[in-house]
């Protein structure tokens, strides 16, 4: 990376930053370190400037004390985006980034039943939640987590008010609710957790690169890392080895802080259908070349919620994952067979 660009991701990653939330990363990582606040934020600093890595990424990749030639294994937002751009068609978007296009595509795969707003009345909507008990109102096109909201059916209802507000804050989408395995709803009940599962297509061939588990807090209906969740690396059998981390609050957790269930050692269920799923989901549209897919796992065996166009670089890279020091670019790479452009 030329010094001008290298400036310029810098200058950007300036512009976006909360102080408040750099200075939170840094106490953390004094906390887990010992290393001095000073030299962490000029650290913090160089490492946006050379590798163009933020402060969060700065901390989950633990480059406080991970330095030298392990740095240059770890993949970065522009990595991320140079492999997007590389193996995904952004015609196809569409498909993934409106809800409703994802569910028709993916119909084989989502094992739930939905409504479209726009093209029904009040009754329909009270005779769709009358059959489902517990339903979730969504926008189209929002990410996130924003604006999902959980309906739970009671006679009596005032029908034609939430239809028409759910009208006005275009959440035109209405989810038949996901019954999770007892298991996963072990870890937080008051959500449904689920796997991030990433594949990208070449050649004609899906491939397999890694599975998160996300989960939780227990404050809300919903796992997104940006709703206050909690994440895990899954291995290849589906199994935890490591402690969960709080992207909100910069911690790692040992057990869940509300149902107290220990995350090393707790084992999927169905991960090998979850994965078998996502692989065969990857081949429906092989122009979509890099996606995240969000599966949950029912007591009739996976399904997915979403996939994603742009996956998460840094999760899976979180350092409590790889006691080698060792990120996953070459990972990717020796799946490419080359390097990924940045962008």
């Amino acid at each position: 990376m030329g010094l001008i660009s290298s400036i310029k991701i810098a200058m950007r990653r300036v512009r976006e930053a909360s102080f408040r939330r750099m200075s939170m990363h840094i106490q953390a990582i004094h906390r887990e370190t010992g290393k001095n606040r000073c030299f962490l934020f000029c650290d913090m600093v160089w490492c946006a400037l050379h590798y163009g890595v933020g402060y969060l990424d700065y901390h989950v990749f633990g480059f406080a004390i991970n330095r030298g030639k392990n740095r240059r294994t770890f993949m970065t937002m522009n990595h991320n985006v140079g492999l997007t751009r590389l193996v995904n068609d952004r015609t196809l978007y569409p498909i993934m980034n409106d809800k409703f296009r994802f569910l028709e595509t993916y119909r084989d795969f989502v094992g739930r039943e939905h409504l479209d707003l726009q093209g029904c009345d009040a009754q329909a909507l009270e005779a769709f939640c009358r059959k489902h008990t517990v339903v979730f109102a969504k926008p189209v096109s929002d990410f996130g987590g924003n604006g999902v909201e959980r309906l739970v059916y009671e006679e009596g209802s005032d029908w034609e008010g939430l239809y028409q507000r759910l009208l006005e804050g275009k959440q035109y989408l209405v989810e038949e609710g996901i019954m999770q395995h007892p298991q996963m709803a072990s870890l937080c009940p008051s959500s449904v957790n689920t796997l991030r599962m990433v594949t990208v297509v070449l050649e004609g061939k899906a491939h397999f690169l890694y599975a998160l588990l996300r989960m939780g807090s227990g404050q809300s209906h919903v796992d997104n890392i940006s709703s206050g969740g909690m994440y895990t690396l899954v291995d290849a059998e589906g199994v935890l080895q490591f402690p969960a981390f709080c992207d909100r609050d910069g911690l790692y957790y040992d057990s869940h802080p509300l149902t107290r269930i220990s995350f090393p050692g707790f084992r999927v269920p169905c991960f090998g259908e979850a994965k078998d799923l996502c692989l065969r989901a990857a081949m429906t549209v092989p122009g979509l070349g890099y996606i995240g897919w969000d599966v949950a796992v029912t007591p009739q065996g996976p399904v997915l919620v979403e996939g994603n166009v742009l996956p998460g670089y840094d999760m899976a890279q979180n350092a409590r994952f790889h006691p080698d020091g060792q990120g996953l670019l070459p990972t990717f790479e020796k799946i490419l067979g080359r390097q990924i452009p940045k962008a």
